[in-house]
């Protein structure tokens, strides 16, 4: 008989709601005038669905004439997987008479979004030849598709060595002049006056590495993090589609990007991308899009964001697998030592300098520009970085320290910003340590009482086995939801700090075969590679079967066997889409939102519980499947603060088989001190 234990985590949350206007994409073609503006128009299906010829010809019924003398397209693209539709350059008057027609339903403004290993499979506990890589056949017959800012598909990551042909269900292709193979099976473009699929920022090739990249030998940058590289699903296919630039990603792309996913028949969607700013799920063309996906048996899982610390969480829509990031247990660690022999600990990302054994005078130049008209030859310079997290931490870029190393300073001592606690994202700045705050006030509190200031730097190289591990990296997004507050969100943390991966050979953001970046952007495809492995384990597991499988395994612990921490302290799904027509979306003739009825968010059947606290105590109800072996008995385990009550029954679910569904209800309580 199996014994199982559940633990139960409760979520307390103090939110000031502010929900800002979204940015509105400008991309006017040349022969157009400034009042067309880009629309994404939702409409009914027709009632017979006919050819695919008909179903084009009944679209560009609603298309006004074309403009005389344009060679400028009005239509972008047509929609027909995540809702039937199209992306179309409207005036307001056309906007006005297409909204006429019986068929139309609602129109969307178009606006941006953003895009937001060697050693982090074996962090998360994937040993090649054991464990769920063995079991699962390393993700072997799953397809991840990858809505990012495109690939170079001729990086070793992406060689098919070992990589079965893909399943029979796919439906795709390869377009441009992407090299496909049985590793990357499809790719395709759909950004305005893009003619290919590669990626010109490091970005798509990046995380589509980090879900699924290969087995590579001896991989590092600069020396540093050297190990075998692997995605977290080195055995499952890939297929990209190209939603961004450099300049952001436009709604209109990312959901003919969903389109054509579905079309093609991809398994998991990982969408390392956010918004610009929030909107509610029910004029949110992405979280309409991604709900079809979902009702289709994909799982698609979002990156939380970047506007961390503060409130916020993006892609909150419960039916999404929200992913924050977090630390992993290496550091790339160097050492100040200060002329008093006090040792300030810091981190470096290029540690080629052969000049650790020397002591050099110190000299602060606070916001690092003012050193190239000063003598800071053979000096190091102490900066401060006075960004903010939602900046990525940077006030600085490359021109500032080159213009330091140029005038002949020995170094740059980079003090983080206030914003980023004990997170260090690592930047190839160069000859360049980084350290916290707290540290930097170390040092230049040093240099302000000594006469003639001096220290060395001391490289560590690779350090494993850092303690805390995991921690909620600074620039994580924190939530909870302003959209939908009583759905814990983020869903879960994964390593998304000082990542290395893949990368293409010349970038404008830095140059190959492999580099290392920070963000909820590197988190998302780790749990995408999980979502694969799952899924190649359980091809008959539903979408939400899966994230569940994933959110209540998941360790709620670090390292020390303590509880994840914040590496800054800080203060401690259906019935929104009711108005756009729920069954147009799921396209279930037999669903009628008036039939639903109103329950509140507490009440889904969701893998997390977060409710109000109330005088009154509070019951919800859970009902679980048994996926383990027959006749299982699963023992509840609570952990809960003092100032909480909670009654739970029953205390025990008794399975006799696989399959079977059982209900336990939770009652819970404030305790008055």
């Amino acid at each position: 008989m199996a014994s199982l234990a559940l633990t139960l985590t409760l979520t307390l949350t103090l939110m000031l709601l502010h929900v800002p206007s979204p940015a509105v994409c400008d991309d006017q073609g040349a022969g157009l005038s400034p009042s067309h503006r880009t629309y994404i128009v939702m409409l009914r299906p027709p009632v017979e669905a006919g050819s695919e010829d008909d179903h084009r010809w009944w679209q560009d019924s609603f298309l006004p004439t074309p403009l005389a003398g344009s060679d400028e397209p009005r239509l972008i693209h047509a929609y027909t997987e995540v809702f039937t539709g199209f992306a179309v350059r409207l005036t307001e008057d056309d906007l006005a008479m297409v909204s006429q027609r019986k068929e139309f339903m609602r129109a969307f403004p178009d606006h941006l979004w953003r895009p937001s290993t060697t050693h982090t499979p074996e962090f998360l506990g994937l040993e090649k030849d054991a464990g769920l890589w063995r079991d699962t056949n390393y993700g072997q017959g799953v397809i991840i598709g990858v809505l990012d800012t495109g690939i170079y598909s001729e990086h070793p990551s992406f060689d098919d060595s070992g990589i079965p042909p893909p399943p029979s269900k796919w439906k795709g292709s390869c377009h441009g002049a992407a090299r496909c193979n049985n590793k990357l099976i499809g790719a395709k473009f759909h950004v305005l006056r893009a003619n290919d699929s590669g990626d010109d920022t490091g970005h798509g090739t990046h995380t589509s590495s980090t879900a699924a990249g290969n087995f590579i030998s001896d991989v590092s940058v600069h020396g540093l993090g050297r190990g075998t590289a692997a995605g977290i699903a080195p055995g499952a296919h890939l297929a990209m589609y190209r939603v961004c630039t450099a300049l952001g990603c436009s709604v209109k792309d990312i959901l003919a990007g969903f389109d054509d996913a579905i079309k093609d028949g991809v398994d998991v969607l990982s969408l390392s991308l956010e918004p610009v700013s929030d909107v509610s799920f029910s004029e949110d063309p992405v979280a309409i899009g991604a709900l079809s996906a979902v009702t289709k048996g994909i799982v698609v899982v979002a990156a939380a964001g970047n506007n961390g610390p503060k409130s916020f969480v993006a892609n909150s829509a419960p039916w999404l697998l929200t992913v924050a990031a977090g630390s992993v247990d290496r550091s790339f660690e160097t050492v100040v030592q200060l002329g008093n022999r006090n040792d300030i600990n810091g981190e470096a990302l290029n540690q080629t300098s052969n000049s650790s054994s020397k002591s050099f005078p110190l000299y602060v130049d606070k916001h690092c520009k003012s050193s190239a008209g000063r003598n800071v030859a053979g000096k190091i310079v102490i900066c401060h970085n006075t960004g903010t997290m939602s900046d990525r931490g940077s006030s600085l870029n490359q021109s500032d320290i080159s213009g330091i190393m140029s005038a002949g300073a020995a170094g740059v001592v980079l003090i983080n910003s206030k914003d980023a606690g004990f997170t260090t994202l690592l930047e190839d700045y160069g000859n360049v340590v980084q350290v916290t705050v707290a540290d930097g006030n170390n040092i230049t509190e040093y240099v302000r009482t000594t006469s003639k200031p001096s220290a060395k730097v001391i490289y560590k190289n690779t350090v494993l086995g850092v303690r805390p591990s995991p921690t909620v990296a600074a620039f994580s997004s924190r939530g909870p939801s302003s959209l939908s507050p009583g759905v814990l969100k983020p869903d879960i943390l994964a390593p998304g700090l000082n990542i290395l991966a893949a990368w293409p050979p010349l970038t404008m953001f830095g140059s190959g075969p492999f580099n290392i970046i920070s963000g909820t952007s590197t988190s998302t495809p780790h749990v995408s590679g999980i979502a694969a492995l799952v899924k190649s384990s359980h091809p008959d597991w539903s979408a939400a079967a899966i994230k569940s499988a994933i959110l209540t395994t998941s360790d709620i612990t670090d390292s020390t066997g303590g509880p994840i921490l914040d590496e800054q302290p800080h203060m401690p799904w259906v019935l929104a889409m009711s108005t756009l027509g729920l069954e147009i979306i799921v396209r279930d003739p037999r669903l009628s939102c008036k039939m639903l009825p109103k329950i509140p968010e507490a009440f889904l059947n969701y893998p997390t519980i977060t409710v109000p606290l109330k005088t009154r105590p509070f019951t919800v109800n859970r009902t679980v499947t048994n996926v383990g072996p027959a006749n299982s008995v699963y023992i509840l385990k609570m952990e809960i603060p003092s100032s909480l009550t909670v009654r739970v029954y029953p205390e025990m679910l008794v399975f006799s088989k696989a399959g079977e569904k059982k209900t336990f209800s939770m009652t819970l309580g404030y305790r008055r001190s």
